[in-house]
């Protein structure tokens, strides 16, 4: 099936590791023209390098702090130039550490807001700016998490956030629909690099958060008896990004998380 996104302009931030490393070679894989925006430039490059094999019409990364709104601006003005429209952002960037909330300090807790949440704003809102005045549609998807959809241990002030960006999406798709522009979220459960080259330096991901003995535990909790891996939530991103599979789609929150919330 043609998703409709060969030579589309999509902005991936945190493409350089994990599930953004994946999306990213998801829309290579359907001939997309990609802008990685990522604070790790050395692990985003090698990313782009194995996106231009698997397909992608060109790619270009972009040293970008989502916490910044003149990154974020910067970031959707680097596609616009290069590919000449922004199609679609894919909000990926995320950052937590698991403790327990009374192990947590305020400052903690302002990493998690700006990383979790303000990026979602200030990349929403750059790329809103250019697609509304295009008058081209365009589709937005942010990464959310199951844990914003039923609360998880350890990570208290990181699923509120994710709570936070499930409803902000909804507004902002009722808002922007006008435009025809479509905006999503998917909430991944526990999802797993396969190799350590998936990760990179700053990637939460870079010292492993569960023991195998508690990836074992995790996975026989779960319907599908299996963890996720970052594909599986890439091909959900692709689906939701395509104007053919998913053009009426909007305001949703998807989790793929092999069962672990089942919320209509």
């Amino acid at each position: 099936m043609d998703l409709g996104l060969k030579n589309k302009s999509v902005v991936i931030t945190g493409g350089g590791s994990n599930i953004g490393r994946a999306i990213v070679l998801g829309f290579a894989a359907e001939g997309a023209r990609i802008t990685v925006g990522d604070i790790d430039e050395g692990q985003a490059a090698k990313v782009a390098e194995l996106a231009l094999k698997a397909g992608a019409a060109d790619v270009q990364v972009i040293r970008t702090d989502v916490t910044q709104l003149d990154q974020a601006q910067a970031l959707m003005d680097a596609a616009v130039t290069r590919y000449g429209s922004l199609d679609a952002l894919v909000n990926n960037v995320g950052w937590d550490q698991l403790m327990f909330f009374m192990q947590t300090t305020p400052e903690f807790w302002e990493k998690i807001i700006r990383i979790n949440f303000y990026g979602v704003l200030n990349c929403t809102r750059a790329a809103l700016e250019k697609m509304i005045p295009a008058q081209a549609g365009g589709s937005i998807v942010s990464i959310s998490s199951d844990a914003s959809r039923q609360g998880e241990p350890k990570e208290a002030v990181y699923g509120g956030m994710k709570a936070a960006v499930n409803s902000f999406m909804k507004t902002i798709a009722k808002e922007n629909g006008r435009y025809g522009i479509r905006c999503n979220c998917v909430c991944p459960g526990v999802t797993i690099p396969e190799t350590e080259d998936e990760v990179g330096g700053t990637s939460m991901w870079v010292k492993p958060l569960f023991t195998p003995d508690q990836l074992e535990k995790v996975a026989a909790s779960l319907p599908l008896k299996k963890v996720g891996r970052p594909r599986d939530i890439a091909n959900s991103v692709v689906f939701l990004s395509s104007p053919v599979a998913a053009g009426h789609v909007t305001g949703q929150v998807l989790s793929v998380s092999g069962g672990y919330s089942m919320i209509g």
